[in-house]
Protein backbone atom coordinates (compact mmCIF):
# COMPACT_ATOMS: atom_id res chain seq x y z
CA UNK A 1 0.00 0.00 0.00
CA UNK A 2 1.38 3.60 -1.19
CA UNK A 3 1.59 6.47 1.42
CA UNK A 4 -1.08 8.20 -1.17
CA UNK A 5 -3.42 5.02 -0.30
CA UNK A 6 -2.81 4.99 3.51
CA UNK A 7 -3.19 8.72 3.54
CA UNK A 8 -6.70 8.64 1.92
CA UNK A 9 -7.18 5.47 3.75
CA UNK A 10 -7.17 7.42 7.07
CA UNK A 11 -8.93 10.62 5.89
CA UNK A 12 -11.85 8.13 5.04
CA UNK A 13 -11.71 5.67 7.77
CA UNK A 14 -13.05 9.07 10.05
CA UNK A 15 -16.09 9.68 7.48
CA UNK A 16 -17.65 6.24 8.69
CA UNK A 17 -18.28 7.51 11.69
CA UNK A 18 -19.62 10.53 11.15
CA UNK A 19 -22.81 11.91 11.93
CA UNK A 20 -25.96 10.23 10.19
CA UNK A 21 -27.36 12.04 6.84
CA UNK A 22 -30.69 12.71 6.28
CA UNK A 23 -32.96 10.91 4.36
CA UNK A 24 -36.24 11.91 2.58
CA UNK A 25 -39.13 10.13 2.23
CA UNK A 26 -41.64 12.53 0.62
CA UNK A 27 -42.08 11.88 -3.29
CA UNK A 28 -43.61 14.53 -4.79
CA UNK A 29 -45.95 14.21 -8.52
CA UNK A 30 -44.21 14.70 -11.90
CA UNK A 31 -46.40 15.56 -15.01
CA UNK A 32 -44.87 14.95 -18.46
CA UNK A 33 -45.36 18.50 -20.21
CA UNK A 34 -43.27 17.43 -23.57
CA UNK A 35 -41.32 15.08 -25.08
CA UNK A 36 -39.14 15.61 -27.72
CA UNK A 37 -37.49 12.13 -29.64
CA UNK A 38 -33.92 12.26 -31.61
CA UNK A 39 -33.37 9.01 -33.59
CA UNK A 40 -30.77 6.46 -32.64
CA UNK A 41 -29.85 6.19 -36.34
CA UNK A 42 -28.36 9.79 -36.00
CA UNK A 43 -24.79 10.61 -37.25
CA UNK A 44 -22.35 13.46 -37.51
CA UNK A 45 -19.47 13.53 -40.31
CA UNK A 46 -15.99 14.09 -38.24
CA UNK A 47 -14.10 17.44 -39.22
CA UNK A 48 -12.15 17.53 -42.26
CA UNK A 49 -8.98 17.90 -40.60
CA UNK A 50 -9.98 14.42 -38.44
CA UNK A 51 -7.64 11.31 -39.36
CA UNK A 52 -9.66 8.86 -42.01
CA UNK A 53 -9.36 6.33 -38.91
CA UNK A 54 -12.42 8.53 -37.27
CA UNK A 55 -14.78 8.11 -40.56
CA UNK A 56 -15.79 4.93 -39.33
CA UNK A 57 -16.77 4.65 -35.53
CA UNK A 58 -17.09 1.67 -33.71
CA UNK A 59 -14.91 -0.59 -35.37
CA UNK A 60 -13.31 -2.44 -32.09
CA UNK A 61 -17.26 -2.46 -30.17
CA UNK A 62 -17.48 -6.11 -31.17
CA UNK A 63 -17.09 -8.42 -27.96
CA UNK A 64 -14.05 -9.03 -27.92
CA UNK A 65 -12.54 -5.56 -28.93
CA UNK A 66 -11.08 -7.07 -32.51
CA UNK A 67 -11.05 -4.30 -35.54
CA UNK A 68 -13.99 -5.17 -37.56
CA UNK A 69 -14.12 -2.73 -40.93
CA UNK A 70 -17.11 -3.53 -42.26
CA UNK A 71 -20.12 -1.29 -41.86
CA UNK A 72 -23.06 -2.56 -39.85
CA UNK A 73 -22.09 -6.34 -39.42
CA UNK A 74 -21.73 -6.82 -35.80
CA UNK A 75 -25.34 -7.09 -34.20
CA UNK A 76 -26.08 -4.97 -31.26
CA UNK A 77 -27.62 -5.82 -27.97
CA UNK A 78 -27.95 -4.86 -24.55
CA UNK A 79 -25.76 -5.13 -22.15
CA UNK A 80 -28.18 -6.23 -19.90
CA UNK A 81 -29.76 -9.31 -21.86
CA UNK A 82 -28.99 -12.70 -20.82
CA UNK A 83 -26.08 -14.51 -22.20
CA UNK A 84 -28.08 -17.05 -23.51
CA UNK A 85 -31.02 -14.90 -24.88
CA UNK A 86 -29.64 -11.58 -25.96
CA UNK A 87 -32.28 -8.68 -26.87
CA UNK A 88 -30.51 -7.69 -30.01
CA UNK A 89 -31.11 -3.99 -30.63
CA UNK A 90 -31.93 -3.83 -33.98
CA UNK A 91 -28.50 -1.61 -34.66
CA UNK A 92 -24.85 -2.66 -35.44
CA UNK A 93 -21.37 -1.71 -35.99
CA UNK A 94 -19.03 -0.01 -37.39
CA UNK A 95 -21.04 3.28 -38.12
CA UNK A 96 -20.65 5.32 -41.09
CA UNK A 97 -19.74 8.33 -39.49
CA UNK A 98 -20.08 9.58 -35.60
CA UNK A 99 -22.96 8.90 -33.83
CA UNK A 100 -25.14 11.20 -31.87
CA UNK A 101 -25.75 9.59 -28.36
CA UNK A 102 -24.93 8.71 -25.10
CA UNK A 103 -25.87 11.91 -23.65
CA UNK A 104 -24.14 12.52 -20.38
CA UNK A 105 -24.87 15.68 -18.96
CA UNK A 106 -26.91 19.00 -19.81
CA UNK A 107 -26.78 22.67 -19.44
CA UNK A 108 -29.08 25.13 -20.36
CA UNK A 109 -28.11 27.95 -22.76
CA UNK A 110 -31.14 30.30 -21.66
CA UNK A 111 -32.74 30.52 -25.47
CA UNK A 112 -34.51 26.95 -25.30
CA UNK A 113 -31.52 25.09 -26.44
CA UNK A 114 -28.85 23.18 -23.85
CA UNK A 115 -25.23 21.95 -24.05
CA UNK A 116 -24.89 18.10 -24.10
CA UNK A 117 -22.28 16.15 -23.70
CA UNK A 118 -21.60 12.48 -24.99
CA UNK A 119 -19.85 10.06 -23.57
CA UNK A 120 -16.62 8.19 -24.69
CA UNK A 121 -18.74 6.21 -26.82
CA UNK A 122 -19.29 2.29 -26.67
CA UNK A 123 -18.18 1.89 -22.87
CA UNK A 124 -14.72 1.32 -22.83
CA UNK A 125 -11.17 2.24 -23.63
CA UNK A 126 -10.61 -0.30 -25.65
CA UNK A 127 -13.48 -0.50 -27.87
CA UNK A 128 -13.81 3.65 -28.32
CA UNK A 129 -10.72 4.67 -30.62
CA UNK A 130 -12.63 5.77 -33.04
CA UNK A 131 -14.97 7.40 -30.97
CA UNK A 132 -14.82 11.08 -30.76
CA UNK A 133 -15.85 13.58 -27.68
CA UNK A 134 -18.18 15.64 -28.72
CA UNK A 135 -20.32 18.58 -27.55
CA UNK A 136 -23.73 19.14 -29.04
CA UNK A 137 -26.28 22.30 -28.40
CA UNK A 138 -29.95 20.44 -29.12
CA UNK A 139 -33.37 22.52 -29.32
CA UNK A 140 -36.13 20.42 -28.59
CA UNK A 141 -39.48 21.24 -29.96
CA UNK A 142 -42.14 20.29 -27.58
CA UNK A 143 -45.13 21.06 -29.98
CA UNK A 144 -43.66 18.84 -32.56
CA UNK A 145 -41.42 16.37 -30.59
CA UNK A 146 -38.11 16.74 -32.35
CA UNK A 147 -34.90 17.81 -31.41
CA UNK A 148 -32.79 19.92 -33.64
CA UNK A 149 -29.04 20.06 -33.41
CA UNK A 150 -27.89 23.61 -33.79
CA UNK A 151 -24.50 23.06 -33.02
CA UNK A 152 -21.79 20.83 -32.99
CA UNK A 153 -18.17 21.09 -30.81
CA UNK A 154 -15.71 18.43 -31.03
CA UNK A 155 -13.06 17.60 -28.35
CA UNK A 156 -9.17 18.14 -29.09
CA UNK A 157 -5.81 18.90 -27.37
CA UNK A 158 -3.49 20.23 -30.28
CA UNK A 159 -1.22 22.13 -27.24
CA UNK A 160 -0.53 18.88 -25.41
CA UNK A 161 -2.62 19.90 -22.29
CA UNK A 162 -3.36 16.51 -21.31
CA UNK A 163 -0.53 15.09 -19.90
CA UNK A 164 -0.49 11.14 -21.15
CA UNK A 165 -0.79 9.69 -24.30
CA UNK A 166 -4.06 9.91 -26.29
CA UNK A 167 -4.99 8.04 -29.75
CA UNK A 168 -4.15 10.60 -31.41
CA UNK A 169 -1.22 11.50 -30.35
CA UNK A 170 0.79 11.51 -33.96
CA UNK A 171 -1.95 13.25 -35.71
CA UNK A 172 -1.76 17.16 -36.21
CA UNK A 173 -5.82 17.91 -34.94
CA UNK A 174 -4.75 15.67 -32.17
CA UNK A 175 -9.28 15.12 -31.73
CA UNK A 176 -9.56 13.26 -28.30
CA UNK A 177 -11.12 10.20 -28.34
CA UNK A 178 -13.12 7.48 -25.98
CA UNK A 179 -9.92 5.64 -25.31
CA UNK A 180 -8.58 9.40 -23.72
CA UNK A 181 -11.42 10.39 -21.53
CA UNK A 182 -14.46 9.21 -20.37
CA UNK A 183 -16.26 12.46 -20.20
CA UNK A 184 -19.83 12.51 -18.20
CA UNK A 185 -20.41 15.86 -17.57
CA UNK A 186 -20.34 19.18 -18.62
CA UNK A 187 -20.43 22.86 -17.04
CA UNK A 188 -19.92 26.08 -19.21
CA UNK A 189 -18.03 28.66 -17.53
CA UNK A 190 -16.92 31.80 -19.00
CA UNK A 191 -15.86 31.19 -22.64
CA UNK A 192 -15.02 27.18 -22.30
CA UNK A 193 -16.40 24.31 -21.00
CA UNK A 194 -15.18 22.32 -18.05
CA UNK A 195 -15.89 18.54 -18.44
CA UNK A 196 -16.07 15.63 -16.07
CA UNK A 197 -14.23 12.53 -16.79
CA UNK A 198 -14.52 8.83 -15.60
CA UNK A 199 -11.66 7.23 -16.58
CA UNK A 200 -9.02 9.65 -14.00
CA UNK A 201 -11.28 10.40 -12.89
CA UNK A 202 -9.94 14.27 -14.15
CA UNK A 203 -11.32 17.64 -14.86
CA UNK A 204 -10.68 19.32 -17.83
CA UNK A 205 -11.14 22.64 -19.15
CA UNK A 206 -11.77 23.27 -23.14
CA UNK A 207 -12.55 26.30 -24.95
CA UNK A 208 -15.53 27.33 -26.41
CA UNK A 209 -14.86 25.29 -29.84
CA UNK A 210 -13.28 22.33 -28.10
CA UNK A 211 -9.56 23.38 -27.58
CA UNK A 212 -8.41 21.70 -24.20
CA UNK A 213 -6.37 24.13 -22.43
CA UNK A 214 -6.14 22.84 -18.29
CA UNK A 215 -5.92 19.86 -16.66
CA UNK A 216 -6.57 18.90 -13.04
CA UNK A 217 -5.93 15.67 -11.29
CA UNK A 218 -8.75 14.72 -8.88
CA UNK A 219 -7.81 15.62 -4.94
CA UNK A 220 -9.93 14.73 -1.75
CA UNK A 221 -9.04 15.47 1.28
CA UNK A 222 -5.56 16.16 -0.14
CA UNK A 223 -4.92 12.78 -1.43
CA UNK A 224 -5.14 11.72 -5.16
CA UNK A 225 -7.56 9.77 -6.29
CA UNK A 226 -7.14 7.22 -9.25
CA UNK A 227 -9.67 4.82 -10.82
CA UNK A 228 -8.32 1.52 -12.88
CA UNK A 229 -8.37 3.61 -15.69
CA UNK A 230 -6.34 5.96 -14.43
CA UNK A 231 -2.91 5.84 -16.83
CA UNK A 232 -0.32 6.01 -14.11
CA UNK A 233 -2.57 2.67 -12.66
CA UNK A 234 -1.13 -0.70 -14.38
CA UNK A 235 -1.49 -4.43 -13.81
CA UNK A 236 0.53 -6.42 -11.33
CA UNK A 237 2.36 -8.81 -12.63
CA UNK A 238 1.07 -11.37 -10.26
CA UNK A 239 -2.21 -11.86 -8.16
CA UNK A 240 -3.11 -10.32 -5.06
CA UNK A 241 -1.98 -7.26 -3.19
CA UNK A 242 -3.76 -4.20 -2.36
CA UNK A 243 -5.60 -2.49 -4.92
CA UNK A 244 -3.79 0.62 -6.28
CA UNK A 245 -6.84 2.86 -6.87
CA UNK A 246 -9.80 4.09 -4.48
CA UNK A 247 -13.02 4.44 -6.86
CA UNK A 248 -13.81 1.71 -9.17
CA UNK A 249 -13.84 1.62 -12.97
CA UNK A 250 -16.47 4.13 -14.43
CA UNK A 251 -17.38 5.34 -11.17
CA UNK A 252 -15.67 8.98 -11.51
CA UNK A 253 -16.96 12.60 -12.55
CA UNK A 254 -20.80 11.30 -13.65
CA UNK A 255 -22.09 14.72 -12.40
CA UNK A 256 -21.18 18.05 -12.01
CA UNK A 257 -22.59 21.33 -10.84
CA UNK A 258 -21.67 24.90 -10.68
CA UNK A 259 -22.60 27.49 -8.49
CA UNK A 260 -25.33 30.38 -9.80
CA UNK A 261 -21.96 32.91 -10.16
CA UNK A 262 -19.63 30.24 -12.14
CA UNK A 263 -16.83 30.70 -9.16
CA UNK A 264 -17.36 26.78 -7.96
CA UNK A 265 -17.78 23.38 -9.40
CA UNK A 266 -18.85 20.36 -7.86
CA UNK A 267 -17.83 17.06 -9.00
CA UNK A 268 -19.88 13.81 -7.81
CA UNK A 269 -18.36 11.09 -7.86
CA UNK A 270 -20.65 8.04 -8.54
CA UNK A 271 -18.93 5.64 -6.65
CA UNK A 272 -18.00 5.54 -3.04
CA UNK A 273 -14.45 5.62 -2.47
CA UNK A 274 -12.49 2.60 -1.69
CA UNK A 275 -11.58 2.87 2.25
CA UNK A 276 -8.52 0.93 2.59
CA UNK A 277 -8.11 0.76 6.59
CA UNK A 278 -11.53 -0.81 6.86
CA UNK A 279 -11.59 -2.89 3.26
CA UNK A 280 -14.72 -1.26 2.27
CA UNK A 281 -16.25 1.06 0.13
CA UNK A 282 -17.05 4.16 2.09
CA UNK A 283 -20.04 4.46 4.27
CA UNK A 284 -21.74 6.96 6.87
CA UNK A 285 -24.12 5.45 9.45
CA UNK A 286 -24.32 1.96 7.33
CA UNK A 287 -25.08 3.86 4.20
CA UNK A 288 -22.92 3.83 0.91
CA UNK A 289 -22.20 7.89 0.34
CA UNK A 290 -20.25 9.54 -2.54
CA UNK A 291 -18.04 12.19 -2.20
CA UNK A 292 -19.38 15.90 -3.95
CA UNK A 293 -16.29 17.82 -4.31
CA UNK A 294 -15.49 21.46 -4.44
CA UNK A 295 -13.36 22.86 -7.36
CA UNK A 296 -12.52 26.59 -6.98
CA UNK A 297 -12.72 27.97 -10.42
CA UNK A 298 -10.34 31.36 -10.43
CA UNK A 299 -7.98 29.52 -8.49
CA UNK A 300 -7.79 26.69 -10.51
CA UNK A 301 -7.70 24.38 -7.52
CA UNK A 302 -9.63 22.13 -5.42
CA UNK A 303 -10.66 23.81 -2.08
CA UNK A 304 -10.52 20.93 0.28
CA UNK A 305 -13.98 21.01 1.05
CA UNK A 306 -16.40 18.33 -0.08
CA UNK A 307 -19.89 16.70 0.96
CA UNK A 308 -20.94 13.05 1.19
CA UNK A 309 -23.97 12.09 -0.69
CA UNK A 310 -25.75 9.16 0.84
CA UNK A 311 -27.10 6.55 -1.87
CA UNK A 312 -31.14 4.80 -1.01
CA UNK A 313 -29.61 1.91 -2.00
CA UNK A 314 -26.13 0.36 -1.79
CA UNK A 315 -24.99 -0.31 -5.60
CA UNK A 316 -27.05 2.56 -6.92
CA UNK A 317 -25.13 4.90 -9.26
CA UNK A 318 -26.20 8.63 -9.70
CA UNK A 319 -26.65 9.74 -13.46
CA UNK A 320 -26.37 13.93 -13.46
CA UNK A 321 -26.51 16.58 -10.74
CA UNK A 322 -27.06 20.95 -11.79
CA UNK A 323 -27.69 23.43 -8.65
CA UNK A 324 -31.03 25.21 -8.67
CA UNK A 325 -29.68 27.80 -6.48
CA UNK A 326 -26.44 28.53 -4.51
CA UNK A 327 -28.02 25.46 -1.84
CA UNK A 328 -30.15 23.48 -3.75
CA UNK A 329 -29.37 20.87 -6.30
CA UNK A 330 -31.03 18.42 -8.77
CA UNK A 331 -29.31 14.96 -8.53
CA UNK A 332 -30.53 11.73 -11.04
CA UNK A 333 -30.42 8.86 -8.52
CA UNK A 334 -31.05 5.08 -10.19
CA UNK A 335 -30.86 1.31 -10.41
CA UNK A 336 -28.64 -0.53 -13.43
CA UNK A 337 -31.94 -1.71 -14.78
CA UNK A 338 -34.04 -1.28 -17.82
CA UNK A 339 -37.49 -1.80 -18.67
CA UNK A 340 -40.99 -1.87 -17.62
CA UNK A 341 -42.54 -4.10 -14.69
CA UNK A 342 -45.30 -5.05 -17.38
CA UNK A 343 -43.11 -6.43 -19.65
CA UNK A 344 -40.98 -8.58 -17.11
CA UNK A 345 -39.74 -12.40 -17.69
CA UNK A 346 -41.53 -15.29 -15.97
CA UNK A 347 -39.64 -17.30 -13.69
CA UNK A 348 -37.32 -18.98 -15.78
CA UNK A 349 -37.47 -17.33 -18.74
CA UNK A 350 -34.73 -15.22 -20.19
CA UNK A 351 -36.13 -13.56 -23.01
CA UNK A 352 -35.23 -11.84 -25.58
CA UNK A 353 -39.04 -10.49 -25.63
CA UNK A 354 -38.82 -9.68 -22.19
CA UNK A 355 -36.90 -7.96 -19.21
CA UNK A 356 -34.65 -10.25 -16.93
CA UNK A 357 -34.26 -7.16 -14.82
CA UNK A 358 -36.99 -4.34 -15.11
CA UNK A 359 -36.56 -0.91 -13.71
CA UNK A 360 -37.12 -0.01 -10.07
CA UNK A 361 -35.24 2.70 -9.06
CA UNK A 362 -35.24 5.95 -11.20
CA UNK A 363 -35.23 9.42 -9.05
CA UNK A 364 -34.78 12.74 -9.12
CA UNK A 365 -33.54 14.17 -6.17
CA UNK A 366 -34.08 17.65 -4.39
CA UNK A 367 -30.88 17.85 -2.13
CA UNK A 368 -29.36 20.61 -0.03
CA UNK A 369 -25.67 21.14 0.53
CA UNK A 370 -25.66 21.70 4.07
CA UNK A 371 -22.74 23.47 5.95
CA UNK A 372 -21.91 19.71 8.25
CA UNK A 373 -20.58 18.91 5.12
CA UNK A 374 -23.18 16.39 4.10
CA UNK A 375 -25.85 16.24 1.55
CA UNK A 376 -29.81 16.57 2.60
CA UNK A 377 -32.00 15.06 0.60
CA UNK A 378 -35.15 17.46 0.72
CA UNK A 379 -37.58 15.14 -1.51
CA UNK A 380 -38.13 13.26 -5.05
CA UNK A 381 -40.16 12.44 -8.12
CA UNK A 382 -40.29 9.12 -9.58
CA UNK A 383 -39.40 8.67 -12.91
CA UNK A 384 -41.40 5.33 -13.38
CA UNK A 385 -44.28 7.20 -11.88
CA UNK A 386 -44.98 10.44 -14.51
CA UNK A 387 -48.60 11.56 -14.80
CA UNK A 388 -49.70 11.66 -18.86
CA UNK A 389 -53.04 12.94 -18.22
CA UNK A 390 -52.86 15.43 -21.98
CA UNK A 391 -51.57 12.51 -24.06
CA UNK A 392 -48.12 14.40 -24.68
CA UNK A 393 -45.50 11.15 -24.80
CA UNK A 394 -44.42 10.19 -28.34
CA UNK A 395 -43.60 6.79 -26.95
CA UNK A 396 -43.84 4.83 -24.06
CA UNK A 397 -47.06 6.24 -22.47
CA UNK A 398 -50.40 4.40 -21.41
CA UNK A 399 -53.74 5.16 -19.83
CA UNK A 400 -52.73 8.51 -18.91
CA UNK A 401 -48.94 7.69 -17.50
CA UNK A 402 -45.65 7.61 -18.91
CA UNK A 403 -42.20 5.96 -17.63
CA UNK A 404 -38.98 6.55 -18.33
CA UNK A 405 -37.37 3.17 -17.72
CA UNK A 406 -33.83 3.65 -18.90
CA UNK A 407 -30.86 1.83 -17.66
CA UNK A 408 -29.04 5.01 -17.92
CA UNK A 409 -30.56 8.58 -17.36
CA UNK A 410 -27.78 11.16 -17.39
CA UNK A 411 -29.38 14.44 -17.67
CA UNK A 412 -31.43 16.34 -15.36
CA UNK A 413 -31.57 20.29 -15.33
CA UNK A 414 -34.06 23.42 -14.43
CA UNK A 415 -36.06 25.01 -17.14
CA UNK A 416 -38.05 27.18 -14.59
CA UNK A 417 -39.82 27.91 -11.46
CA UNK A 418 -41.86 24.95 -12.38
CA UNK A 419 -40.22 22.40 -14.84
CA UNK A 420 -37.57 20.37 -15.26
CA UNK A 421 -36.09 18.60 -18.42
CA UNK A 422 -34.64 15.21 -18.18
CA UNK A 423 -32.69 13.29 -20.53
CA UNK A 424 -31.38 9.36 -20.89
CA UNK A 425 -28.04 8.21 -22.48
CA UNK A 426 -28.99 5.53 -25.21
CA UNK A 427 -25.57 3.52 -24.96
CA UNK A 428 -25.84 2.99 -28.68
CA UNK A 429 -25.74 0.21 -29.71
CA UNK A 430 -26.52 -1.89 -26.31
CA UNK A 431 -29.54 -0.42 -24.81
CA UNK A 432 -33.36 -1.61 -25.18
CA UNK A 433 -35.83 -0.38 -22.86
CA UNK A 434 -38.02 1.02 -23.96
CA UNK A 435 -38.76 -1.93 -26.02
CA UNK A 436 -37.20 -5.70 -25.35
CA UNK A 437 -35.91 -5.69 -28.86
CA UNK A 438 -35.11 -2.52 -29.82
CA UNK A 439 -32.44 0.59 -29.85
CA UNK A 440 -33.33 3.05 -27.37
CA UNK A 441 -33.63 6.65 -29.14
CA UNK A 442 -32.15 10.07 -27.32
CA UNK A 443 -34.99 11.36 -25.36
CA UNK A 444 -35.42 13.99 -23.60
CA UNK A 445 -38.69 15.07 -21.11
CA UNK A 446 -40.15 18.30 -20.08
CA UNK A 447 -41.37 17.76 -16.47
CA UNK A 448 -44.11 19.61 -14.51
CA UNK A 449 -42.42 19.55 -10.60
CA UNK A 450 -43.62 22.67 -9.22
CA UNK A 451 -43.55 21.05 -5.88
CA UNK A 452 -40.23 19.18 -5.74
CA UNK A 453 -38.88 22.55 -7.05
CA UNK A 454 -40.44 24.56 -3.85
CA UNK A 455 -40.02 22.13 -1.24
CA UNK A 456 -37.52 23.27 1.38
Amino acid sequence: MTSIVRTLASALAVAIFAAPAAFADDTFPATLAGHAVLPAATFVAPPADAPADLAVSGKYAAPDARRVDSIGSVPGSSFLSAKEAPRLTGMATPFAGQPVQGFSGIKSVGDGSYWVIQDNGFGAKANSPDAMLIVHRLRPDWNTGTVKIEETVFLSDPDKVIPYRIAGESTGSRYLTGADLDVESIQPIGDGFFVGDEFGPFLVEFGRYGRARAFHETMVDGVGVRSPDHPAVTMPAVPGGKVAFTVRRSRGFEGMAASPDGRFLFPLLEGPLWVDAAEAWETVDGSEVLRVLEFDVEKGAWTGRSWTYPLAVAGNNIGDFNMIDARTALVIERDNNEGIVARACAEGDKGPDCFVAPAAFKRVFKIELTEDGRVRKIGSIDLLKIADPDGKARQGGSEGGFTFPFVTIEDVAVVDGRHIIVGNDNNLPFSAGREPQKQDDNELILLAVPELLSAQ
